[in-house]
């Protein structure tokens, strides 16, 4: 029988060693949707004995297209934990991480707790406000290849986050699906889109969010952040290199690989 403290214990190794493993799920035949969030925990668990915070949570699979490269229907989240945050404008370490990527996010503070069942009316009410956001991928596995069931254990494969310049209140911002993103790798256009990627409105991913912990016993908090999914593909940092996120409206943010 699978055991979710085992499969934590690998993760942290793998993630304190530096070195990608191979996937769970080519060993384990039972390896289940509730094994992989109870060995989540676990891992995550191990960063708040350590003396982090639980600051928030971020979200995968939001795009319709990610999801069916998938084979699933809906989301999966991770949680975000204080030795996650990364200062603006600081660079991305690599010795740091084993295979790092960065991805456009659209980050939510929440100004109150938010239960189920939430709506984007809800989530939106809730909010303080919203920003422009970096989420650096660094799967613990081999190749940056997993199942579902792989990457929820591998806590989204959350390695750290980054929050851009300006933050403005929901209701200041015409329509918060259609903030666009630039990516720029080494200044070239790499890449563009909208928040409407995720899951049609960055709010809906927070509501599906909200009502997920719901039915589990739990909820989000006023205080947190949540990182609401992928508005652009990831794109991976190399030593040198540098990416530029442009957010319409929410400023920039760039990050370096050294």
């Amino acid at each position: 029988m699978t055991n979710p403290q085992d499969i934590a214990g690998d993760l942290i190794v793998a993630e304190r060693e530096r070195k990608a493993i191979g996937q769970f799920s080519d060993q384990y035949s039972d390896f289940d949707l509730d094994t992989a969030y109870r060995a989540q925990r676990a891992f995550v668990q191990s960063k708040l004995d350590a003396g982090e915070s639980l600051v928030g949570y971020k979200l995968g699979l939001t795009s319709r297209n990610k999801q069916v490269a998938m084979g699933v229907d809906a989301p999966l989240y991770g949680r975000v934990t204080s030795g996650m945050i990364r200062e603006y404008g600081a660079p991305v370490r690599l010795d740091h991480f084993i295979h790092p990527r960065v991805e456009s996010e659209i980050a939510f503070l929440l100004a109150r707790d938010i239960e189920g069942p939430a709506t984007v009316a809800s989530v939106l009410a809730a909010t303080e406000v919203v920003f422009g956001a970096v989420d650096v991928l660094d799967s613990r596995y081999e190749d940056f290849k997993f199942a579902l069931t792989d990457v929820i254990a591998d806590n989204a494969s959350a390695g750290g986050f980054y929050l851009g310049p300006v933050a403005r209140r929901p209701d200041d911002i015409a329509d918060l699906r259609l903030i666009g993103c630039v990516v720029r790798v080494d200044g070239d256009v790499a890449m563009t889109a909208a928040s409407a990627a995720v899951m049609g409105h960055p709010a809906a991913s927070v509501a599906w969010l909200a009502n997920q912990l719901a039915a589990e016993g739990e909820s989000l908090k006023a205080g947190q952040l949540v990182f609401s999914g992928g508005v652009t593909a990831p794109v991976p940092v190399v030593a040198g290199g540098s990416v530029t996120f442009e957010f319409d409206g929410l400023g920039s943010i760039e990050v370096a690989g050294v």
